[in-house]
């Protein structure tokens, strides 16, 4: 008798074994892998800090060093942890969250200026500053790390909470009919509204946008960080913006965190048309411009079904011969956009860096910034540096906006 098994078969079963083995191993070198990269971000957080303010020859008592060294690495420690009770749990615990988001801004800015306060300590004593021995440069040079720090930290905290600034430019895009030259596009990018309640602010806002006269106001995505209940009543003011033609809103990698599907359908009960990727048409003195809008970057992978970032299903049906006005939330989305003749693309996502000098680090995954740049031999983009903040309640030479675009018929000689 035989179990009716060939040999293929029976040789299979320690090779099918040896593949399940092997997965939990990758999955284990995966998570070390992570673990090392998030221990060495830490401690190349707090190393500076502690270096500049606590070891570089200030000869400070011992308990002063033992309790900055135990700030510092107590931070490092428990950091993590405040992290995913805050925004990658089921819960997501908003007071977690705030603490540390906060401790996230306030550790960098020390950073930033722990490291200028090493170069600063190293040139002097390039040119003789405070003598070859003793502490007091060193000293001195701490304390005013400390004193940078702070400034910084109230100015941030200042610019990121106040109501943004209205930025105002015009955009000539040659395509545009006559009809439409004069038409006001009020952006809106990276509103964030999360642990920290902003329904107030969000309001101001909104009596902000509508002393704009907006023919149409867009938002670029990145509403919130949570749920549309649980920032139901930031989220609010929205449904009194105000626009002449028309109210659209993207979606941003944010929302990929925090049900995009409803902060789709919560943008269309506040009466915003959502452009998931999809366009409709704006009229004006005979003359139509087409406002097309795709998901973020980020949604394939978020495992929603009916969400990527499709600029094919955007423009299915649109006259190849009108103008073009698309909205997608990165920046680096422009690629495509400039391929498909796209003539203007309207993103956020950047922050403006948010907190110098993180911009360079932004630099490096997104071609601009913020800003207006042009892409090829159409298609112009407009990076928002944001409305909002995100994390960290700062802003560091990097002031939040609201932006008034107005779009002007004429050729590129006029740009």
């Amino acid at each position: 008798m035989t179990d009716g098994s060939t040999a293929t078969d029976r040789a299979a079963v320690p090779a099918q074994r040896g593949a399940g083995e092997a997965r939990p191993r990758r999955r284990r070198r995966a998570g070390a892998r992570r673990l090392g990269v998030l221990v060495a971000a830490l401690v190349l957080l707090v190393l500076p800090p502690w270096w500049t303010l606590l070891a570089a020859g200030t000869d400070w008592p011992l308990p002063v060093v033992a309790a900055g060294t135990a700030a510092l690495v107590g931070w490092a420690v428990g950091f993590p942890f405040l992290m995913l009770a805050g925004h990658r749990s089921s819960s997501r615990d908003d007071r977690a969250a705030r603490v540390a988001d906060t401790s996230l801004g306030v550790v960098w800015v020390l950073w930033t200026c722990s490291v200028l306060g090493a170069v600063a300590d190293g040139l002097l004593a390039g040119f003789g500053v405070g003598g070859s021995g003793g502490s007091g440069r060193a000293r001195l040079v701490a304390a005013a790390v400390l004193v940078l720090a702070a400034v910084l930290l109230g100015w941030g905290y200042h610019e990121a909470m106040r109501v943004p600034r209205v930025r105002r430019l015009d955009v000539r895009l040659p395509r545009l009919g006559q009809g439409l030259d004069g038409l006001r596009v009020v952006l809106l990018a990276d509103t964030h509204y999360g642990p920290i309640d902003r329904a107030a602010w969000s309001a101001k806002v909104t009596e902000l946008v509508n002393t704009l006269d907006a023919d149409v106001v867009v938002h670029a995505g990145d509403i919130a960080d949570g749920t549309p209940e649980r920032r139901r009543a930031q989220s609010a003011p929205l449904g009194a913006v105000r626009a002449g033609l028309a109210r659209v809103y993207v979606t941003g990698n944010h929302e990929y965190g925090s049900e995009a599907q409803g902060w789709l359908d919560r943008m269309s009960e506040l009466g915003w048309d959502a452009l998931h990727n999809r366009h409709l048409r704006v009229e004006r003195g005979g003359d139509t411009l087409v406002l097309a809008g795709v998901d973020d970057v980020t949604a394939e992978s978020s495992g929603l079904a009916g969400h990527r970032a499709d600029l094919a299903a955007a423009l299915a049906g649109a006259d190849p011969e009108l103008p073009v006005l698309l909205v997608a939330h990165q920046p680096k989305y422009v690629a495509r956009a400039a391929e498909a003749g796209v003539d203007l693309q309207l993103s956020g996502h950047t922050h403006g860096g948010q907190i110098w000098p993180f911009r360079y680090l932004v630099r490096l995954d997104q071609p601009v910034v913020r800003g207006l740049s042009r892409h090829g031999d159409r298609t112009l983009l407009y990076t928002s540096g944001g409305t909002g903040f995100w994390g960290p309640p700062f802003r560091v030479f990097a002031p939040s906006e609201v932006t008034v675009l107005t779009l002007r018929a004429g050729g590129p000689e006029d740009q």
